[in-house]
């Protein structure tokens, strides 16, 4: 467990950070990148919830801690034999995602059209963690084409966007009041 005393610490000062393994990079890393933007999806998640009840806000909760064991996760070299097993995302975690978007997506109305990110706040601030969890999905295949990467990592960013986008529909009355794109409208 994490024990904080103190929150500045001067190690990063001269623009590098540690990792889970002890190593220290440049903060413009690629694997920093990676978490950060794990972490910028949290957020944006945080924010989103200020408006849910009920099973959703729950669902956003345990999100959100699953976001953390992301980070862990990204933050930690893959080695062999590590001294310390590091904490990893699992298939269970990307699974329990899945369970959750089946049920949520057949209640919703059937998709004729691409979605505009908006309708009731709610809604934008999911599709704003959405656009984010997918851009940490970017920058994880960027880092995976460097070196190794639990591959748990990013079926779990890919089904978060998927639970998002779902979600969206959902507060917006279920699929009903979405917003939809009109091809060509304003030409």
């Amino acid at each position: 467990m994490v024990k904080l005393t103190k929150i500045y610490t001067r190690t990063g000062d001269k623009g590098d950070t540690g990792l889970g393994d002890g190593s220290r990079v440049a903060k413009h890393d690629l694997r920093v990148e990676a978490f950060g933007t794990v972490d910028e999806a949290n957020a944006a998640i945080g924010l989103a919830q200020l408006y849910a009840e009920g099973e959703l806000h729950e669902v956003l909760a345990t999100v959100q801690n699953d976001l953390f064991d992301v980070g862990a996760d990204l933050c930690t070299p893959e080695q062999e034999a590590p001294k310390h097993p590091p904490l990893r995302v699992t298939a269970a975690q990307v699974e329990c995602l899945e369970q959750r978007i089946d049920d949520w997506n057949a209640a919703l109305a059937t998709l004729r059209s691409f979605i505009l990110p908006g309708g009731t706040p709610l809604a934008a601030h999911l599709h704003m963690a959405r656009t984010v969890a997918r851009r940490a999905e970017r920058v994880v295949t960027a880092l995976m084409a460097e070196q190794p990467v639990n591959p748990e990592v990013l079926r779990y960013l890919n089904r978060l966007s998927d639970l998002l986008f779902v979600a969206a529909r959902q507060a917006n009355d279920d699929g009903a009041t979405d917003v939809l794109w009109v091809p060509g409208a304003n030409r």
